[in-house]
């Protein structure tokens, strides 16, 4: 059965809702994690490393230990240079911050803190590494980076994200490497890590401090159409969500001479001003209807208005004509706008997806005649392929996204929420019309599909059996009345493992994989049918997923 939906979402919570910010940084630096208990060991997902302090998942230990295995793998890698470090607004960020710092000083690694202490969305890491490296190598000293966050996560977490010399989120060759070095750490009581006082640190002769801000505005100018923008003059509303590129907006507007209006700027760590999520958890997420609820009622004050989450990853566009728009709505959009009205990108440059992204980014593969690259959910896919300038776009169906610059050049390889967002302003000033309206003329071209993703209920063991499923535990041969077509447990595009399941038949499609924070599957379905089509198929997708689990079980 699907995850209900909490009676207070999309509206403000009690105060009994907002986190102690003192208890929990207490908690941080107090509570030790034990090792032998598998929820408070290293365990990096999708996006890095997450948990809370409250849970001895996210601790002074962790990051400590993380942060020595980091120093480690760039020991034995002749990664000499720079490492670009930043944070987001969580709570947990800042004694991160700190701690990771008294590691590195300790290790002698060259930091580059951001300027005035300024908070640090993922994307200007990613810009800062890849435009150290561009003409180095390992013999002149490659630079590389760390980001404290748990992304759009709620305010009681922490996270911690590395990013090697390409820019871009760790593979998972690297992440398991780090990953089984900080457990290590953990196994001996921190044994091995070096470490000096945080003050000490801070005034190392290798702690240095690097204008994120200023370079980042500079630069994505040479992404986005920046003057039509402004000569249209178009009433861009922004709400950064209190996350770490509340002040790039501002910069932004005075840089390029935007009618751009921040409508919130307030840096909250308990962020009480936030709508409750669909759960009655406070979490920045916005794709999320609950999430967005100010912004979307102010969608008619402006042209074209955004948001992106706490670490400014991902971003979420409200159009006056629809209000906000589904990821994949955007995702679809964005691709024939800039395939369209990008003339320098090469005939060559492909699109980048994840397996559960809408089956209309195929549609525009074909139209636009491009290399379609479908891979498993994780942005550490399309790294190789954005660096390389071999993939013009790569989008995921949780609103993250980035793309070239204008002239064809990499621009960021980790997904990058504020350019995102930008583009929806340049599509609205060049085209004369919002995405959403867009979106509609794509559907009367291409077809309208109805996509929807569900969370269901399932034990670690069930998760295992769900992730290790191939096509032979599959029994049956139709869904929602058309014949299967494909069975997948690994992408097309790179032959990696879903770690989950796809099925495909002519008119839809469904793929379901474990969650990676919480005990449910995630099953994700569209229909080019219709709505009662979409509902069906979600129907059928939970029973063929629970009886596919059911028999794996039933074989040990």
């Amino acid at each position: 059965m699907p995850v209900s939906i909490h009676p207070m979402a999309g509206k403000s919570g009690p105060i009994s809702s907002l986190i102690n910010v003192a208890k929990l940084i207490t908690a941080y630096f107090a509570l030790k994690p034990d090792p032998s208990i598998l929820e408070q060991r290293v365990k990096f997902g999708t996006s890095g490393h997450r948990g809370s302090a409250y849970d001895s998942s996210f601790n002074e230990a962790h990051v400590l230990a993380i942060t020595q295995a980091i120093c480690d793998f760039r020991n034995l890698n002749d990664i000499n240079g720079p490492l670009f470090l930043g944070m987001d607004t969580h709570a947990l960020s800042e004694p991160a911050c700190a701690s990771a710092m008294e590691v590195l000083a300790a290790n002698r690694v060259e930091v580059m803190l951001a300027s005035n202490d300024e908070y640090t969305p993922t994307p200007a890491i990613s810009l800062a590494i890849l435009s150290y490296n561009k003409h180095r190598d390992r013999h002149t000293g490659l630079a590389d980076g760390i980001v404290l966050t748990p992304s759009h996560n709620p305010p009681r977490d922490g996270g911690f994200k590395y990013n090697p010399p390409n820019g871009g989120p760790a593979s998972q060759q690297i992440t398991e490497w780090i990953e089984i070095a900080a457990n290590q750490y953990l196994d001996t009581d921190l044994a091995g890590v070096r470490r000096i006082t945080s003050s000490k640190a801070m005034q190392a002769k290798t702690t240095h401090h690097y204008n994120f801000m200023d370079f980042y505005v500079d630069e994505i100018g040479s992404v986005i159409n920046m003057h039509v923008i402004r000569d249209e003059q178009i009433r861009i509303g922004v709400d950064p969500l209190g996350g770490a590129g509340v002040h790039y907006w501002a910069a932004i507007a005075d840089r390029y001479r935007l009618n751009l209006t921040v409508v919130n700027d307030v840096i909250d760590p308990r962020f009480a001003f936030m709508p409750l999520d669909w759960d009655g958890k406070i979490r920045m997420d916005p794709s999320s209807k609950y999430a967005m609820q100010g912004l979307i009622g102010m969608q008619d004050k402006f042209d074209i208005a955004f948001a992106c989450d706490t670490d400014h990853d991902r971003h979420g566009i409200v159009s006056k004509s629809v209000g906000l728009m589904p990821p994949n709505h955007y995702l679809s959009v964005a691709i024939d706008y800039l395939y369209s009205h990008r003339p320098h990108w090469t005939s060559t440059v492909g699109i980048g997806k994840t397996v559960v992204s809408t089956k209309m980014i195929d549609s525009l593969a074909k139209k636009f005649t491009r290399r379609l690259y479908e891979v498993p959910v994780g942005f550490k896919w399309f790294v190789e392929g954005l660096q390389s300038s071999e993939l013009g776009f790569c989008g995921e169906e949780s609103a993250g996204a980035s793309f070239l610059r204008m002239d064809g050049s990499v621009w960021t390889t980790d997904k990058d929420g504020i350019s995102s967002a930008l583009l929806a302003a340049e599509m609205t000033a060049k085209m004369g019309c919002d995405p959403g309206v867009l979106y509609r003329n794509l559907t009367s071209e291409l077809g309208e599909p109805f996509f929807e993703r569900i969370d269901a209920p399932a034990t670690r063991s069930q998760k295992q059996k769900l992730m290790a499923l191939s096509a032979k535990q599959i029994s049956v041969n139709n869904l929602g009345g058309d014949k299967i077509e494909q069975i997948l447990s690994h992408a097309p595009g790179n032959d990696a493992a879903i770690g989950g399941i796809k099925i495909v038949t002519a008119n839809a499609w469904f793929a379901a994989r474990p969650s990676g924070t919480e005990e449910t599957y995630k099953i994700y379905a569209e229909s080019f049918i219709g709505e009662a089509h979409l509902q069906q198929i979600l129907h059928e997708a939970q029973a063929i997923v629970d009886t596919a689990i059911a028999s794996a079980e039933e074989e040990i």
